[in-house]
């Protein structure tokens, strides 16, 4: 059923609003500031705009735009997300509003001609829509319920921006949530090898260190493996690190990836593995390891790495390796 709201929000007025849009112009405008002047033939459309933008981002908004939604026709919405969507910048304050972001996310997947207008928005600004707080949600729900062709359409962006993504503090967090919900086997595989190929720098990034994580709590084998080759070399550094031991210890879960790991610490020179024993992130690392090798009866590489830790036994007492030393007399 159409609505019949005659307020400023009405139907009727988006239709008048539309034919004054300047499709045609591209992703270029902004939000007219209070006061300033546009010519006449924008006039409708600036009221229509307005009204909009605070139903969709007020606080106060929600039960307006839960009616605009209940009576309004096919058509209509369409014409909604047509206004939503015609300028960029004007679809970007939207989305970065929380409350604008829950509500653009209750339009996506409602039609195909609804969503043919998101998609377009969110592909013109995707790296800055992916890294930002509240605007991320959107670009995530949209890769849920958008057809296969607008899916694929917005892996490939994704895929080109990745890396850029995955080192933002936001954007960390919005590609770990489309890994997860990644419901084609083919582009998750791909985001996947991403991570693993470029696993070093990531490791090392204040932001891009929680997907390397995310993917390793998965428990993909095949990228855990992948994960572990480009590591190699690398986890007794990581080791001294908050956040870069995690990744480590997460490595350890894995019987193949522990192998490499703690041959990596029998590798070093008995002083940096002491300092790494001592530390207050690595002595996780170092436990782990020797807890596990006992634990998957990899009684080798238990008896290796206790051998090598005995001589500092005694400096690890009174430290951050307190419980190592008491594994290491446990053992003698």
């Amino acid at each position: 059923m159409a609505s019949t709201d005659n307020g400023p929000f009405s139907m009727s007025t988006i239709s008048d609003a539309l034919q004054h849009i300047p499709f045609s112009k591209g992703i270029s405008g902004h939000i007219p500031t209070p006061g300033f002047a546009r010519r006449p033939s924008y006039a409708v459309a600036d009221t229509c705009s307005n009204s909009l933008f605070n139903v969709m981002t007020s606080g106060q908004g929600l039960s307006q735009f839960k009616d605009i939604i209940s009576k309004s026709d096919r058509k209509e919405l369409q014409l909604m997300a047509s206004l939503l969507t015609s300028d960029s910048d004007y679809f970007m304050e939207v989305v970065r509003n929380i409350y604008g972001s829950r509500r653009v996310q209750k339009l996506l997947g409602i039609s195909d001609d609804v969503d043919t207008f998101f998609c377009a928005a969110i592909l013109r600004r995707f790296f800055h829509i992916m890294t930002d707080k509240y605007a991320s949600y959107v670009a995530i729900r949209a890769m849920l319920v958008f057809d296969q062709k607008k899916k694929y359409v917005m892996y490939k962006h994704l895929l080109h921006h990745a890396l850029d993504i995955a080192r933002n503090q936001y954007g960390c967090i919005a590609l770990n949530e489309v890994i997860t919900d990644a419901d084609d086997p083919f582009y998750r595989n791909l985001l996947l090898d991403l991570v693993a190929r470029n696993a070093v720098c990531l490791s090392n990034d204040p932001s891009g260190n929680f997907v390397v994580q995310h993917v390793l709590t998965l428990y993909d084998l095949r990228c855990t493996h992948n994960v572990c080759v480009s590591l190699r070399g690398h986890c007794v550094d990581l080791s001294f690190k908050k956040y870069g031991s995690y990744i480590v210890e997460k490595l350890l879960d894995n019987e193949e990836a522990m192998a490499v790991v703690v041959v990596e610490l029998l590798e070093c020179d008995g002083d940096r593995l002491m300092r790494l024993a001592r530390n207050e992130f690595g002595s996780f690392v170092v436990v782990k390891a020797l807890r596990l090798t006992q634990v998957m009866k990899r009684v080798d590489l238990f008896r290796s790495l206790v051998q090598k830790l005995m001589p500092f036994r005694h400096l690890l007492v009174r430290s951050h390796g307190s419980n190592i030393a008491n594994i290491l007399e446990s053992a003698v």
